[in-house]
């Protein structure tokens, strides 16, 4: 297949570590990674160059023992290494179905994986390789939705695909909720005043001051990341001018 099929041609998606949960209170539910990377194998199969930037929560959360009375750069980096887990755990999962891949780094981890160069990523995304970026920024006090609107920018990804538990961005938590009603189509700006809690305000600002639209869509609705990519209407689109 080609990029012909898709209205994406490079893309950077977004998976927190809770995804990988599955039925399980942490780690990694294996069935749930093998959809995972069922998934992102189908639209690379496309010819859509694929970024990922996942979590660690199911792992550590630094923030968390931070407010415990860790020191909060140590756990963040603890934090770091755990997305650094779930990234060589979908490394192996899509390269169990032959899909190539790479995980990249912005800690420096030489005997598990590379280091992250952006040159060298995005040669590894024009040959068809899926690429992915493990340990946020690098820094604490960032979050991953931060790293991952960076990661896009520095790629030149068309969109940041953001993966939730829930369809879209609504009114108010749906789970609780039940009378809130799903955005369509939501502005930066509308998502930072009302404060919607789509991603941290950091990342909202970047994707607004680069021009970097986010879709916001449930990764657990079967076939939603493919249909997606291939133009459907799936999810809350963030972007510039929403009116």
């Amino acid at each position: 297949m080609s990029s012909d099929q898709s209205s994406y041609q490079r893309i950077l998606l977004k998976l927190s570590g809770e995804a990988l949960l599955g039925s399980s209170q942490y780690g990694i539910d294996p069935d749930v990674l093998s959809q995972v990377a069922r998934d992102i194998g189908a639209i690379s199969a496309l010819g859509v160059q694929v970024g990922v930037v996942i979590g660690g929560g199911n792992i550590f959360r630094g923030e968390g023992l931070a407010r415990s009375g860790m020191d909060r750069v140590t756990g963040d980096h603890m934090g770091m290494l755990a997305t650094v887990i779930n990234s060589l755990a979908l490394q192996d999962g899509l390269e169990r179905l032959g899909v190539p891949a790479r995980v990249m780094s912005a800690l420096a981890i030489h005997d598990v994986c590379e280091d992250y160069i952006r040159r060298r990523a995005v040669r590894h995304l024009e040959k068809g390789r899926v690429v992915i970026l493990a340990a946020g920024m690098g820094n604490p006090f960032f979050t991953t939705d931060t790293a991952a609107t960076l990661r896009a920018i520095e790629i030149n990804a068309d969109v940041l695909l953001k993966a939730t538990k829930v369809d879209g961005v609504y009114t108010a938590d749906p789970k609780t909720h039940p009378e809130a009603t799903r955005y369509s189509k939501l502005s930066f700006d509308r998502v930072i005043a009302d404060r919607l809690g789509v991603m941290d305000t950091t990342a909202i600002v970047m994707c607004r001051d680069n021009n970097l639209p986010i879709r916001v869509f449930d990764l657990h609705e079967a076939g939603a990341l493919l249909a997606l990519v291939q133009g459907a209407d799936i999810g809350t689109l963030i972007v510039e001018d929403a009116e």
